[in-house]
């Protein structure tokens, strides 16, 4: 792909940042999580700048659901979303501390996380597992399944149609077929997925 020469670098730099990610704080995977949790139905851009505000007034770790609302107007169904970082935040707390890092690393199979994360995590899907898995460097071998991606993958002829429904059985089948393409074009999985995401919104970003 000509569009994969053109960014090649920029991707593989990216990819390089979240490789990076598991050994910052678990403030910041933390935040990683939550920007996730944000993303369905809004821009990802729009998601970390809330995120991002959320952070540097210390919300994100210890505001309650009506002092972190204002942050989320931007991102859509933003009172739900409030009540899932905090959830999240309970659930990955513990002592008083976050650690988040520690429940990541007793997994040892990526793909049993993902599904515990998509099981345990309210606002949750295995898309938004994934794009966490990938955001932290965990996700070589996972396909983030959103509508820029399906796009593309019915361009190339990947996938026949676009599902209504994306439950973890046609999930795990599209993954699958994309897993097949990337390695037909010689493309690794996880810049494939920025690289077709790239070409629908114009950025290398998250």
């Amino acid at each position: 792909m000509e569009a994969y020469k053109e960014r090649k670098t920029e991707i593989a730099n990216r990819i390089k940042e979240f490789q990076e990610t598991l050994n910052q704080s678990d403030e910041r995977i933390f935040a990683e999580l939550c920007f996730c949790i944000c993303t369905p139905q809004t821009k990802a851009t729009l998601c970390w700048e809330a995120v991002s505000a959320l952070m540097e007034n210390g919300l994100l770790y210890a505001g309650t659901r009506e002092q972190m609302v204002p942050f989320l107007k931007k991102v859509r169904f933003y009172n739900n979303k409030a009540e899932y970082i905090l959830e999240a935040r309970k659930l990955f707390t513990k002592d008083g501390k976050l650690q988040i890092k520690k429940v990541i690393r007793s997994f040892d199979n990526v793909s049993c996380l993902r599904d515990w994360l998509k099981g345990e995590v309210k606002g949750m899907g295995m898309k938004e597992a994934s794009h966490f898995l990938r955001n932290i460097g965990l996700g070589k071998d996972t396909a983030i399944l959103d509508r820029h991606i399906l796009k593309n993958l019915k361009k190339f002829g990947v996938i026949e149609e676009i599902p209504k429904n994306l439950l973890k059985e046609a999930y795990d089948e599209i993954e699958s077929k994309m897993r097949a393409f990337s390695k037909r074009i010689g493309i690794p999985l996880d810049e494939l997925d920025l690289l077709l995401w790239s070409m629908e919104t114009g950025i290398v970003f998250k």
